[in-house]
């Protein structure tokens, strides 16, 4: 056979395209066919696993796949696989506030070394603390554990999150770690406390960027939808594994301002595995999804288009998207825009100046200059949509506002539904302002508000997306909280891993377990915000004792030889009876202190405070008995 040349060899082939082409190209020299390998039989059990191997992601065995695609979903529903187990690290969760209650939120997250609190809000008293402005928690706790402290992080601008943040930082600072506009809401209540150097605390954040705080945590911001512009969700990362916070929340899928909740962080989240969620519980048991602030709109542009003379629109001053969007109708219908009330135009203001909203400066007007223009011509936004008896719209209805009256033709909007306990109020100034004239625009308006907080199926949402291992509802009363614990459960939260907290409760958390460890010292302080002070407990409770059982205040003169009163009494009630029977009770208590001076032991005369505390029971036990009250008794005792 004759050898072939080792070297490559050319061949000329056609191009298909052109018959006159011939293009070069190279070959390697043929070698001998081999014989082909007998066929074996396919395996296919073999090949299942062979494909499962190299990742095809396909399986020939149906029943086998089927377990396949249970694991996985095992998997994603509960990473909590991914938890350290071995880990020794522990993680303390304590609320001092905002627990069975509306308001007032606080809570402390520690590990051993370090701990950051978590908003520092306020809450507002009920009718029956007389003289009290608004509750702060009691800062007792935070005193014992100064040190540890490395931070405080807020989580949205919300009075009854940052607004007790003055009384704070009267007696200890931190620094403080938030977004920009409720980092600024802080800084305007220092500079109303005459605290401006402690702006110098401020960390601004950026959201979706996790940031060192100490050498124990590490906390990302998530963006969250909510009644406030700027909220958010904190995931606080630690060695014992990762806590989800929500804040208050609501999931708005098209917000005003077109900043939907950041879902795709909160799954992050959830898919690395989420040790602990506490989460809103205020609309647990509202079925549904909470509406979008943008139905609000169309219900403002219906009242606009048929009112006959001024607009009066009063919502929560710190709901800005609210506010824009009255701003806005106003604009499209050619009216200049008035804003009344200090906390509504301080926040409006702060909202512009940082770029949140804007509007051209030259449409707002002063109060002062409303009476210049056509009624059709001009907008109010005012405070004052719970009835506070203070607020200007308040003292527009009753005509005691220095340069606004309502008068008939007048269109008032209350955007906003009356807070719990604040119904009577609300209800006050609807009155005053139907007497005035106004035409009134609230509940037969079913989207004139909507709700901030998250409804029953944005809260399982959540709790599908961050999937935590331990579950404890916070923010709302106890009946809110239980709600929303069922609702974890039904997201599959195992039933002992979900646990109902109160104020001063302190939970310990690890991968391995959840516990109670200890109860701390809770409650509320009561400031009287005339003077910026602490009121006292006792001042308080003297104030509704006066209030519910009234008060009797004796001065009396005694001669200690022979017990007997020197001169007639001076007998005083206010809130037990009435003026037409005060001479009689008067006479009462002439009668009682003779006796009580016939029967008193000598001994008791030389000590006046003994003296006035048994008088004090004597003339209480009677007025227990005839009038059916247990009033403050007063005796002044001269003893001679």
């Amino acid at each position: 056979m004759e050898e072939i040349n080792k070297e490559e060899f050319t061949v000329v082939i056609k191009n298909e395209n052109s018959s006159n082409v011939e293009e070069e190209t190279t070959k390697k020299p043929p070698f001998k066919k081999r014989k082909p390998k007998p066929k074996v039989p396919r395996d296919n059990s073999t090949n299942s696993n062979n494909n499962q191997k190299s990742g095809e992601g396909w399986v020939t065995d149906l029943k086998k796949a089927y377990l396949i695609n249970e694991k996985i979903h095992k998997d994603r529903l509960n990473p909590h696989y991914k938890l350290n187990l071995n880990t020794s690290a522990k993680l303390k969760i304590t609320p001092l506030g905002g627990l069975n209650e509306i308001g007032g939120n606080m809570m402390v997250v520690e590990t051993e070394n370090e701990a950051i609190i978590v908003d520092v809000g306020m809450s507002f008293p009920d009718g029956e603390m007389h003289g009290v402005d608004i509750l702060i928690p009691d800062f007792t706790y935070i005193r014992e554990i100064k040190d540890k402290i490395v931070a405080v992080i807020i989580t949205h601008g919300h009075e009854d999150h940052i607004g007790a943040m003055p009384y704070l930082f009267k007696e200890m600072q931190f620094p403080i770690y938030g977004t920009s506009l409720p980092l600024e809401m802080i800084g305007s209540k220092f500079d109303e406390h005459k605290m401006r150097e402690h702006r110098g605390y401020f960390r601004a954040i950026s959201k979706r960027t996790p940031i060192k705080i100490g050498n124990d945590f590490e906390v990302e911001w998530m963006h969250i939808t909510h009644s406030i512009i700027d909220s958010s969700a904190v995931a606080i990362k630690t060695e014992a594994g990762t806590m989800i916070h929500t804040g208050d929340f609501k999931i708005d899928h098209t917000p005003i301002d077109g900043f939907p909740t950041d879902l795709h962080r909160l799954a992050h989240y959830g898919e690395e595995g989420v040790l602990v969620l506490t989460s809103d519980s205020t609309n647990s048991h509202s079925p549904g999804f909470t509406r979008t602030e943008k139905t609000v709109g169309p219900t403002f542009d219906k009242i606009f288009s048929s009112a006959k003379g001024r607009v009066v629109m009063s919502t929560f001053s710190s709901n800005i998207h609210r506010v824009a969007q009255a701003i806005e109708k106003a604009l499209i219908y050619g009216r200049k825009i008035c804003v009344i009330g200090r906390s509504m135009e301080k926040n409006l203001e702060i909202a512009m100046n940082l770029g949140y909203i804007k509007f051209p400066k030259d449409q707002f007007i002063e109060a002062h200059e409303v009476n210049k223009y056509n009624d059709k011509e001009v907008l109010i936004v005012t405070t004052g949509s719970q009835g506070e008896s203070m607020s200007a719209l308040y003292r527009m209805a009753i005509h005691e506002h220095r340069h606004i009256k309502i008068k008939p033709e007048d269109q008032i909007i209350l955007s906003s539904k009356a807070i719990p306990g604040n119904e009577a109020s609300v209800s006050e100034i609807i009155n005053h302002l139907l007497k005035a004239g106004a035409k009134v625009a609230y509940q037969d308006f079913p989207d004139i508000h909507v709700s901030g907080h998250a409804g029953q199926e944005e809260q399982k949402l959540m709790l599908r997306l961050v999937k935590p291992k331990f579950f404890l509802p916070v923010h709302g009363e106890y009946n809110h909280a239980l709600k929303h614990g069922q609702t974890g459960i039904d997201c599959g939260v195992l039933e002992r891993n979900v646990y109902i907290m109160s104020d001063g409760e302190q939970i310990e958390v690890t991968p391995k377990y959840l516990k109670k460890v200890k109860t701390v010292k809770s409650g509320k302080v009561y400031i009287d915000n005339q003077l910026n002070h602490r009121i006292s407990d006792d001042v308080v409770l003297d104030r509704q004792t006066m209030a519910k059982e009234g008060i009797v205040m004796i001065v009396a003169q005694i001669n200690e030889n022979d017990r007997t009163l020197a001169q007639k009494p001076k007998v005083s009630s206010f809130g037990l009876v009435s003026d037409k029977q005060d001479k009689y009770f008067v006479k009462e208590i002439e009668d009682i202190l003779g006796v009580f001076l016939e029967n008193v032991k000598p001994g008791i005369l030389k000590n006046n405070r003994i003296l006035e505390d048994e008088l004090r029971k004597v003339v209480r036990k009677h007025c227990t008995r005839k009038y059916k009250k247990y009033p403050m008794i007063v005796p002044t005792i001269f003893v001679q």
